[in-house]
Formats: structure tokens, C-alpha cells, sequence
């Protein structure tokens, strides 16, 4: 029986985000990509043409799920109870399905996501969740904590590095570091 196209993408992606992790972006090529799948690279072709298609469809999904939170803060009150909220949801996203591997990514590849089109679009993104996380407090303290909330959820993933911690475990450490810092925004310190 024929695999679903979009079984195919799937599958395409998580074998590339694998070897992108593994050895690197630069260092991995289509080819290997496609001996990984035991497919041809004219069949790795029909789906993605560059490893750039491929780092952009995996992180569309990522920016969207973005968008949506940034238009869902944006209609809330700027209150410490709709940063709580908002941190919560973010890190709900991010550990969410396959997310983890491509924070993993994302870590391990930032030189390279600097001159992606992708790599672009999510720092515009974050930035602007930082901006929600610190509405209605533009303060330059206010925009650090901002900014190092949202790291604290993806530097959970680096930076713990107990040997047998749970995804649960970890977040809960990022959201409770997160929240130290969201504590302070809007209060003038």
C-alpha cells in the first residue's frame, strides 16, 4: 500500500529535522536526507526542492500557532493574569507534538536560521510576544523580563539538564522561572 502524500512530507520532515539536529543544517545534505528514507531524491524533490522548503514547513506551523496567541493577548487586558495566561499557553505550544525536536533545532542551528527566512519570521514573532508579554509597561526592565520569560521556556530545554526529568517536570521549572519575571512587569520596579 502507497503512503499518503502528506504522510510522505511528514515523514520527510522529521528524518531532516533529525539529521539537522544530529549533525548540523549545513553539514546534511538532500541526499542524505533522502538515503535516511530509503527514497530517491527526485521523490525528496516532488515535496521539497531545498532544506530551506523544508526548515520553513515545519516552522510555519510554529509561527501560526504564534499568531494566534499574539491576536488572543492582543484582545486581553494587559494584566499580570493575562501574561500568566499567555506564558502558560506559549509553553503549552512549545511542548506540544513534535515541538520539543524543533526547539531542539532551533538551538542547536541559530547561525544558520539567522540568514532563513524562517529564522527571521520567528524572531519578528518573538518579539512580538515579548511586546504582549510587557504591554502596557514599555519600561526597558519590562521589556528584558519579556524577553527572558519566553527564554525561560526555551532554554528549558538546554539549560536543565537533570538526566531524568520529565517533559512535565521541565516545564513546570520554565513556567515557575517565568512567572518570577512576569511578577514584576507593570509594577515599577
Amino acid at each position: 500500500m502507497r503512503e499518503s502524500t502528506g504522510g510522505t512530507r511528514e515523514r520527510i520532515q522529521a528524518v531532516a529535522l533529525e539529521l539537522f539536529t544530529e549533525q548540523g543544517y549545513e553539514k546534511t545534505s538532500l541526499r542524505e536526507i533522502a538515503e535516511r528514507l530509503e527514497v530517491t531524491k527526485a521523490a525528496l524533490y516532488y515535496h521539497f526542492k531545498s532544506k530551506d522548503e523544508i526548515v520553513s514547513s515545519f516552522v510555519d506551523d510554529r509561527l501560526r500557532r504564534m499568531d494566534e496567541l499574539i491576536e488572543w493577548a492582543h484582545a486581553q487586558p494587559a494584566t499580570l493574569a493575562t501574561r500568566r495566561a499567555l506564558i502558560s499557553r506559549y509553553a503549552d505550544a512549545m511542548f506540544a507534538g513534535e515541538l520539543p525536536a524543533v526547539m531542539r533545532f532551533f538551538e542547536q542551528n541559530q547561525t544558520v536560521l539567522k540568514s532563513l527566512a524562517a529564522g527571521k519570521q520567528m524572531r519578528e514573532r518573538m518579539m512580538r510576544l515579548a511586546n504582549e508579554l510587557c504591554r502596557g509597561d514599555d519600561s526597558p526592565a519590562a521589556q528584558l523580563r519579556a524577553a527572558l520569560t519566553l527564554f525561560a521556556v526555551h532554554s528549558s530545554w538546554f539549560a536543565v539538564r537533570a538526566p531524568h526529568i520529565t517533559d512535565d517536570e521541565r516545564k513546570k521549572i520554565a513556567l515557575e522561572v517565568a512567572d518570577e519575571l512576569l511578577a514584576k512587569i507593570g509594577t515599577g520596579d
